[in-house]
């Protein structure tokens, strides 16, 4: 009998990070700059893992240290990374991210990078089968041709072997336009079990910034729907109802990259620990405040016991 299946799999492309030390430095001006890693998917992964999920997470890294760096980091916060690849004489996508004028920037070299270059062949199909829940993004099928068959063939098998899809769009119009995504994102968004779009996003995906338009498209998927950035609150669409929930208040921002990844991977977690889809957006909720208190995009995501603490001593003020 063959090893279990984690019970939430993701996927995708993870790249080596560098940033200024000094957060008002600009690249250009800064003489050192720290190294670490980020993808949408893996810092879900990570973030499910602190919360005490069973994930698993895997991509076509380089053979080089980087791709060494992020497969030894993710084994070690507790995520399963057997299925995961170094591919022989590839390498890992760089990104460069900067403070200019109070904005993020960032800058990719990404191009023919090993995960650009995943394949249908890159995926186990007794391992996704064996899951509870498939979490996919947008930013895979932005990477190239290969890489968006790959993400619906992992879609298919799982909806084939009953296994849930989570889906996020994380539209990133610097690899692709709108109406090139639309094309890919929209067919998605139609076979996933819960789809956790922001509204900003469902603008643009849409076409049009009318909210009853909005609505009723969404109403009209079988999935439930988590509608982030709703003004200061987030939006369940759920069996033709819409239910409203306030945000979780954050002490101070430090750095608002990876909230959004921590929020799905809080409400990931919230799923799969049995509570009800309000429940799982509370949890989600506080875990991507805590997330923007600190630096990084996957070293400030909480571990269980903060997260319960706060989830148990707030009182949800609902309007």
């Amino acid at each position: 009998m063959g090893e279990a299946s984690p019970d939430l799999i993701t996927f995708g492309e993870t790249m080596a990070l560098f940033m200024p030390t000094d957060d008002h430095r600009s690249l250009e001006r800064s003489p050192v700059l720290q190294q670490g890693f980020g993808g949408a998917e893996s810092n879900v992964a990570i973030g499910a893992a602190r919360l005490g999920c069973s994930v698993g997470w895997f991509g076509r890294l380089g053979d080089d240290p980087f791709g060494a760096t992020i497969t030894k980091t993710l084994r070690g916060e507790g995520v399963d990374v057997s299925r995961s690849r170094q591919a022989e004489g590839e390498t890992t996508g760089l990104m460069f991210r900067e403070q200019v004028a109070g904005r993020v920037a960032v800058h990719y070299y990404r191009k023919n990078s090993a995960a650009s270059r995943m394949q249908p062949q890159d995926l186990d199909a007794a391992y996704i089968q064996g899951s509870k829940i498939l979490h996919v993004t947008g930013i895979t099928t932005a990477l190239s041709e290969s890489c968006r068959q790959t993400v619906q063939d992992a879609v298919k098998t799982a909806r084939e072997a009953g296994v849930k899809v989570c889906f996020d769009p994380n539209l990133r119009l610097k690899l692709w336009s709108v109406e090139e995504a639309r094309e890919v994102l929209l067919p998605l968004s139609e076979q996933a079990d819960y789809f956790l779009p922001g509204w900003d996003e469902l603008q643009l995906l849409y076409d049009t910034e009318d909210a009853d338009a909005i609505l009723n498209r969404v109403k009209q998927l079988q999935a439930t729907v988590i509608i982030k950035g709703y003004g200061e609150k987030t939006l369940i669409v759920e069996n033709g109802s819409i239910t409203e929930v306030p945000f979780y208040p954050a002490d101070t921002v430090v750095d608002t990259v990876g909230a959004g990844d921590g929020f799905c991977a809080g409400f990931l977690a919230g799923i799969l620990k049995g509570k009800s889809t309000k429940e799982a957006v509370q949890l989600a909720s506080i875990n991507g405040s805590l997330v923007v208190q600190s630096r990084g995009d996957w070293e400030a995501l909480p571990v269980w016991k903060a997260v319960e603490q706060r989830l148990l001593g707030h009182a949800w003020v609902e309007r």
